[in-house]
């Protein structure tokens, strides 16, 4: 059985950093494409941050030089580092796992407001 297991969202103020980390379990994880997506309300969801097997990563041009993703294959679990945190970053986060096939996590809120 698949399991993406995301943590870390919250409430932080504009300005402030937050990580959220995605535990992964029931696959071969060091294979896997692995990616972290928004959805804000009222809009359709969206890739953030994607990092490949090998360590190849690709942002969305919203969050190019504020967030930073990356994998720690000995533990399952991918991360994205989120700095320099804006209202339009509010969102709820889904964890993504690909190849050929998407697995994705339940979400965790991020919600940037002063």
């Amino acid at each position: 059985q698949v399991q993406l297991v995301e943590s870390g969202g919250g409430l932080v103020q504009p300005g402030g950093s937050l990580r959220l980390s995605c535990a992964a379990s029931g696959i071969i994880f060091s294979r896997y494409t692995m990616g972290w997506y928004r959805q804000a309300p009222g809009k359709q969801r969206e890739l953030v941050a994607r990092i490949t097997s090998g360590g190849r990563t690709n942002y969305a041009d919203p969050v190019k030089g504020r967030f930073s993703i990356s994998r720690d294959n000995a533990k399952n679990t991918v991360y994205l580092q989120m700095n320099s945190l804006k209202a339009e970053d509010t969102a709820v986060y889904y964890c993504n796992a690909n190849v050929n096939y998407n697995y994705w996590g339940q979400g965790t809120q991020v919600t940037v407001s002063s």
